[in-house]
């Protein structure tokens, strides 16, 4: 299987060198000296990276054959592309890689149906499912401890226990209204019950 691990960026310096956007967790594994990747335009590539390192936060690289900022500019916006075993899982425990949770049915605990997830949001606090209701919908689920329950790749499956209102707003809209109108009656009755008692 393919991924997207990098895209790369303008030439830094005269030596050939180029700042690169990371698109994936695992840097040192996928952008280590010597990893051959494949690209995007097709024609640039194979690349092989030479050297790497992180200069004021952005990791630059270099590929073996560029040895100027010529060669370096002419490389920009290149998405850099590895092979990865589809099996292979991540070293950190609950961690997976997007391609394994792309397409996953997403359930709650009694197994409503509630969507498929078509794709992965990065932020930098947390990452979110993007999920697409049969309805054609979307909704996004945060993708914490509290929330995604399981992640069963075998199963092809996501099994979440959501709080009120994650995925149904309307059900929440309308609860609240029903909550508001008991009250206002249970607040009616009390009035009337205290002239009564007058």
């Amino acid at each position: 299987m393919q991924l997207v691990v990098a895209r790369i960026g303008r030439a830094h310096g005269i030596k050939g060198e180029v700042t690169v956007e990371v698109r994936t967790d695992e840097p040192e594994l996928r952008l280590a000296p010597g990893a051959v990747l494949t690209t995007d335009p097709a024609s640039v590539g194979p690349l092989t990276i030479e050297t790497g390192r992180v200069h004021s936060g952005r990791l630059l690289l270099r590929f073996e054959g560029v040895s100027d900022r010529t060669g370096a500019e002419a490389l920009r916006n290149t998405l850099l592309i590895a092979d990865v075993d589809p099996e292979e899982l991540p070293e950190g425990e609950d961690e997976y890689y997007d391609h394994q949770l792309i397409d996953l049915d997403v359930v709650t605990a009694d197994g409503t149906e509630v969507g498929r997830i078509t794709e992965i949001s990065h932020l930098p606090t947390q990452d979110l499912f993007i999920v697409e209701r049969p309805d054609g919908s979307e909704v996004m689920i945060p993708f914490v401890e509290e929330i995604v329950a399981e992640i069963d790749i075998e199963e092809q499956k996501a099994v979440i226990t959501p709080p009120p209102g994650l995925i149904d707003d309307r059900a929440e809209i309308a609860s609240s209204r029903e909550d508001a109108s008991s009250r206002e009656d249970a607040s009616g009755r009390e009035d009337v019950s205290s002239r009564e008692e007058s």
